[in-house]
């Protein structure tokens, strides 16, 4: 169905290809899962798919890109439209109407279909991704995930045979997640369409792929059976490193398999431990020079409303100096609203808060840098130079901070990004950590993140952790509003969940996550009922037995 054969692409200033000598097949009614580190070219390989490269995007393609027997050379992307659907990393940049209706019939419309069958599809596609209850709202006031749900049911009704999804679950809650990897799933086994995926959180699809894709940086692409490739890819879900860990062969990339070989594991482990293995340290009420840590951020009685639409009913919250604080809860449950309103520039209609006993709202933008600082969903948004050097070099003037802070700060989120580089012309990952590092470059006392690992491989979170912890550890809060169960598992303190703009649950990570299989990371559910959350608790487990 998909076809590469010896494929290169390469844009123009850049210092080498973004692929190179690509061969790869992906035959019909199979899900394929693409994966590698940030900036190795998944997003580039997914959009030869459909022609965007290079009809759209420039740069050089050599060798053959064939779709159903179409070369997509000769074939630009408005006739490839009613053979392979694209969704891309962001939904927003994607969107040609205004509502969740209209934009599923968009594709339909271009395609000339009749309206029976239009308003048929449509019907169809909002309960295959529980869309219905938002059908006649506006594509602006839906969160993050929802738009992302309302992006891939738009490429579906148009009945593609192939189906190219660029980090589809990146901004899904858990449960939508499962919903739409589910919805896939029916349409490969029933339907046999063609499914090719590049995801960062393969916890979530690896278990779904008939196939994996590996694509190293600089090197030609690997591809085989899930377990087989995950187990020698430098990027993989925990359950495979607790596979590799525990030496199980084949190593299981399923919950299910993994649990089946989990029984000597934890004989090793032994009993629970009378302390909880899993606890995070966190300042609240230890001591400090003799006291408590002190409360840097108070919010009480929070509430925000769109129109008729209650996004915060009341919320109150704490955050001590040292505390790394997670935010969860389905899509639409409040977590950006409550990040906007902590900020100081979001909507507010009704509570208090208060940043060091001063309401950010009234600070000007200068001291409210310094005071809190918040990364959106969109990181584009912080972003306005031409070049990264740009963007660095400015953020550092505007933090008063010593000329290289910022730089300093995205070599070790992401290293190796080029100062001439646009920011529009880097990778979700990298545009991420740009956006992270002039937001950090300040050190604001309080430090909000909305969805900050969208993008991010591995490796790449594992050093957001760290820098984060350096910033926690120096005294000051982290709050995050994230779907990542595995980084809240490794990075958290401590959980608050919301639900209808309500808090229903705040407390020590190890008791929040394990008390809903929603939250629950892999390693947790593999091992249960043991306390242990992380790859890495179990390592330090196993070294002290």
């Amino acid at each position: 169905m998909i076809r590469f054969e010896n494929v290169a692409v390469t844009y123009p200033g850049a210092p080498g290809p973004a692929l190179s000598g690509v061969d790869l097949h992906v035959p019909e009614g199979e899900l394929c899962l693409l994966v590698g580190r940030t900036g190795a070219g998944k997003s580039t390989l997914l959009r030869a798919v459909n022609g965007l490269v290079p009809h759209f995007t420039g740069g050089t393609l050599t060798g053959r890109v064939l779709v159903d027997g179409r070369d997509t050379r000769t074939h630009p992307p408005r006739e490839l439209a009613d053979v392979v659907g694209l969704v891309a990393q962001d939904p927003q940049a994607g969107f040609v109407t205004d509502s969740v209706e209209d934009e599923l019939a968009y594709s339909m419309e271009s395609l000339g279909l009749p309206n029976p069958v239009m308003r048929k599809r449509v019907e169809e596609t909002l309960d295959l991704l529980g869309l219905a209850d938002l059908r006649h709202r506006p594509l602006a006031t839906l969160s993050g995930g929802q738009q992302q749900r309302v992006a891939v049911g738009a490429a579906l009704t148009a009945h593609p045979r192939a189906l190219v999804l660029d980090e589809p679950t990146s901004a899904l809650d858990p449960g939508a997640a499962e919903d739409v990897l589910a919805a896939l799933h029916r349409l490969v086994h029933d339907l046999g369409m063609t499914v090719l995926i590049a995801e960062h959180r393969l916890e979530r699809v690896a278990q779904y792929a008939d196939r994996v894709v590996w694509l190293p940086d600089g090197g030609r692409p690997v591809a085989g059976e899930p377990g087989e490739v995950l187990a020698e890819a430098p990027v993989a879900p925990p359950v495979v490193r607790l596979g590799r860990l525990a030496g199980w062969r084949p190593v299981p990339v399923s919950i299910r398999d993994a649990r089946r070989l989990a029984g000597p594991l934890r004989d090793r482990l032994g009993p629970p431990p009378t302390a909880d293995p899993t606890a995070r340290h966190t300042p609240d009420g230890a001591a400090t020079h003799g006291a408590r840590a002190p409360e840097l951020l108070r919010a009480k009685g929070v509430r925000v409303r769109y129109g008729a639409v209650d996004a915060l009913r009341g919320v109150d919250l704490t955050a001590h100096a040292g505390e790394r604080i997670a935010v969860m809860g389905r899509n639409g449950s409040g977590k950006s609203s409550l990040l906007w309103a902590l900020q100081g520039t979001g909507k507010r209609s009704g509570g208090e808060v208060a940043v060091d006993g001063v309401d950010p709202a009234a600070l000007k933008p200068g001291p409210r840098r310094h005071a809190v600082g918040l990364v959106p969903q969109q990181p584009a948004d912080l972003l306005y130079l031409h070049t990264v050097g740009g963007e660095c070099a400015q953020a550092d003037r505007e933090s008063a901070a010593p000329p290289g802070t910022c730089r300093a700060l995205l070599d070790h989120l992401a290293p190796g990004v080029p100062d001439p580089r646009h920011p529009r012309d880097l990778s979700e990952g990298q545009r991420l950590a740009l956006a992270l590092a002039v937001a950090l470059t300040p050190r604001p006392r309080v430090v909000l993140l909305d969805e900050p690992t969208r993008g991010l491989d591995y490796p790449a979170k594992t050093r957001l952790a760290a820098a984060l912890r350096d910033l926690a550890d120096d005294g000051h809060a982290i709050l995050l509003a994230t779907h990542d169960v595995e980084f809240v598992a490794e990075y958290a303190t401590r959980v608050v969940v919301l639900a209808d703009g309500e808090t229903v649950a705040d407390g020590p990570t190890g008791e929040v996550v394990t008390a809903s299989p929603t939250f629950s990371p892999q390693v947790a559910k593999v091992l249960a009922p043991l306390p242990w959350l992380t790859v890495a608790d179990v390592t330090t487990a196993l070294a002290t037995r």
